[in-house]
């Protein structure tokens, strides 16, 4: 489980990036994070990997306060939780293969293992017939799915993935929210930050929305609620953001 408990961050601007929030998301839940640009998503997203740590309150995942985790055994939160990242952050230089295997290098699994779950996550992705291939070689939706198998090659009990349908045209948008759905049933907590509205509206999964830092409303089975002129608003004030962190700088 992971638990937000009277959670604040504070980067030193005009407002607070996050401000006192509350929520509780069960083993095996499937949730959208959402809101205006600059509503506190990131932050809440790097919160739970302890990139950045609280101003205020606890975030608890699997019972223990992340921030009582000492720096060198940091890597242990991080074998449970898997990040796709918004801008993929894939090697260039390496083949697809090499891209995925990496994240099980890192712990130390036999070439034997490695193999086998390469192979697995990669029929995970239908992409089975790339291996071989650069990332150059892909389309975007393409490299999606690649970022999409590294981050869960290893396992993990977590899945954040930061605007995961980013660019990405409404039919391969869908092929990775179905991706998504198929880990999830495997036990994965899935927390998919996101813009898309059309996604959201379709999948009708747990719904946590975010505005101006704020928890502004957390549903069962909820719709995508912003307006354009909210979203406008929301990119304003993360400018205005933005120019305070400078100023602190």
């Amino acid at each position: 489980m992971i638990q937000l408990i009277h959670v604040s961050k504070d980067f030193g601007g005009a407002k607070k990036a996050l401000s006192d929030i509350s929520v509780e998301i069960p083993d095996g839940e499937f949730v959208f994070l959402i809101g205006p640009t600059g509503a506190g998503k990131t932050t809440l997203i790097k919160l739970i990997t302890r990139e950045v740590s609280p101003t205020e309150g606890q975030v608890v995942v699997d019972g223990e306060d992340i921030a009582t985790i000492p720096e060198s055994q940091l890597f242990l939160l991080r074998r449970k939780v898997g990040m796709v990242f918004q801008d993929l952050k894939l090697l260039m230089d390496r083949t697809v293969f090499e891209n995925i295997a990496v994240g099980m290098e890192v712990l130390g699994k036999t070439p034997e293992e490695i193999e086998k779950g390469v192979t697995d996550v990669l029929g995970l992705v239908e992409l089975s017939d790339k291996a071989q291939l650069f990332p150059i070689q892909l389309s975007q939706g393409e490299k999606q799915r690649i970022a999409l198998a590294r981050a869960i090659v290893a396992g993990p009990t977590i899945l954040l993935a930061d605007e995961p349908t980013g660019n990405l045209d409404p039919e391969t948008s869908e092929d990775i929210l179905e991706i998504l759905k198929e880990v999830n049933k495997m036990g994965t907590t899935i927390i998919v930050v996101t813009h898309n509205a059309q996604i959201v509206d379709t999948h009708k999964k747990r719904t946590i929305t975010l505005k101006a830092g704020e928890l502004v409303s957390d549903e069962v089975k909820g719709k995508y609620q912003f307006t354009k002129r909210a979203h406008h608003e929301g990119k304003r004030e993360h400018k205005e953001e933005r120019k305070d962190h400078e100023k602190e700088d």
